[in-house]
């Protein structure tokens, strides 16, 4: 078993290791950017379905974009809406992005900001974290910490007691920044005006 304390956990993630926490959509799967690889292992996914990094306020995950001064007031008026929240944005990647996020195209980047508190808790503490739902890719999402645990025995997840937040058990909406509007790559909880 690994089910460990908040503490534990954040102690795991911060020395490279591979961590699973509730999020407001479905519980994640989660690294320091740098180790990606180490998702795409364990869930046996293909190079070409990138990562998000999570963030536990929008001002970490600035750094990791880049764009022109009217599209960050764009991206800024939607992140203000919606954000903490089940939404993620495809934006243009800065070069702190390692390429291992999205190996296939190392232009974009997925950030989002999780509405949970204990997500913001861990994410406060480790810094942008690579993430992505808890499952063997192409498999329904784990939506409990003992089933994440059952598929991913290696896995830090936190103790039973520790997750009493719930989840939406739906994906967050993807939005890509297509330069001038918003194209959805998923339709998830949230619908975008």
């Amino acid at each position: 078993m690994t089910k460990v304390s908040l503490e534990a956990l954040i102690a795991g993630v911060r020395t490279g290791g591979l961590v699973s926490f509730p999020t407001d959509t479905v519980p994640a799967l989660a690294t320091l950017p740098e180790r990606a690889e180490l998702i795409f292992a364990a869930k046996q996914r293909s190079q070409d379905k990138p990562l998000i990094l999570m963030g536990a306020i929008a001002e970490d995950l600035w750094p990791y974009v880049k764009g022109s001064e009217e599209e960050y007031q764009i991206w800024q008026q939607v992140v203000s809406k919606y954000w903490p929240g089940a939404l993620t944005l495809v934006l243009p990647a800065s070069n702190r992005v390692p390429q291992v996020m999205n190996p296939n195209d190392p232009t974009t980047i997925g950030i989002r900001v999780p509405n949970s508190a204990i997500a913001q808790t861990i994410l406060a503490q480790t810094g942008p974290l690579a993430t992505t739902s808890a499952n063997f890719s192409g498999q329904p999402a784990l939506l409990t910490m003992a089933e994440i645990d059952a598929q991913f025995p290696t896995v830090l997840t936190l103790e039973s007691n520790a997750t009493a937040e719930t989840s939406l058990g739906l994906p967050s909406t993807v939005a890509k920044w297509t330069g001038e509007s918003w194209q959805i790559l998923r339709q998830g909880a949230v619908s975008l005006d």
